[in-house]
């Protein structure tokens, strides 16, 4: 066995000028995301698979569920792809809400859905995943595969660490998350994690349910209030500002 002084460390890249280069490239990607979805408004962000087509249960309990979510003044964001994004964003069309894409630049490109307003192609996850964050008051998280996951967990995480502030986030479809749960309740066991952090999400497979869940834990909790129409002020030249903001309405 190698002792401590025996040990030669690997050496790894060192090269300062390409770090140089993806911190601008990161900072560049968050001014342009932050530039497309400053005029937003409240959000509620919807995580699902792709690969769903318009034809089955979960597409059209999406839409529906979307619809129901754009009444209350929200606007829909999802990925902006196809499949439970595209019923999200076309359930917030059904009913005349916002619909915004927040879009990630894959090798094989991942196309936008044709029920958008608006959107923006970030090619970061982790950035990607803060614009998702940054402008949402709620999390649907409906049937989906490892990114779903992915952004379920990182989601909670940044709940349970009080990196971000408490926001619902909704597991929509029991039977589908089953074992997630299950292993959740196993973890609670184990004790890896606290009694209190299966509170940190709602389980349900009712519209209603989750509608009564946004209105107590995003517009009561956040104190949103629907907006009162706003005059532009000439000094900062908002009259092109709000016709930017109403293009997406």
């Amino acid at each position: 066995m190698a002792t401590k002084t025996e040990i030669q460390f690997l050496e790894g890249p060192q090269d300062r000028w390409k770090d140089f280069k993806y911190a601008l490239s990161v900072f560049f990607e968050f001014i342009k995301g932050f530039r497309a979805l400053h005029f937003v408004g409240p959000c509620v962000t919807v995580f699902g698979s792709a690969r769903f087509k318009e034809d089955h249960e979960y597409y059209k309990q999406t839409r529906r569920l979307a619809g129901e979510i754009a009444k209350l003044g929200f606007t829909i964001m999802t990925g902006g792809g196809p499949g439970i994004m595209e019923a999200a964003n076309r359930g917030a069309k059904d009913v005349g809400g916002k619909s915004i894409g927040c879009n990630i630049i894959l090798p094989r490109e991942q196309h936008h859905n044709p029920y958008l307003d608006k959107w923006v192609d970030i090619r970061y996850f982790f950035l990607r995943k803060t614009l998702l964050i940054k402008y949402s008051y709620a999390f649907i998280v409906m049937p989906g595969g490892f990114g779903t996951l992915d952004e379920f967990f990182e989601a909670l995480t940044l709940v349970q660490t009080r990196k971000i502030s408490t926001f619902p986030i909704i597991i929509f479809d029991k039977d589908f998350y089953n074992n997630i749960l299950e292993h959740n309740s196993r973890m609670l066991a184990a004790g890896t994690i606290s009694l209190h952090d299966e509170e940190l999400y709602l389980v349900t497979d009712s519209i209603e349910d989750t509608i009564a869940y946004i209105k107590e834990k995003s517009i009561m909790a956040f104190g949103l209030k629907y907006m009162q129409p706003r005059k532009p002020f000439w000094g900062f030249f908002e009259k092109g500002l709000q016709k930017i903001s109403s293009s997406i309405m």
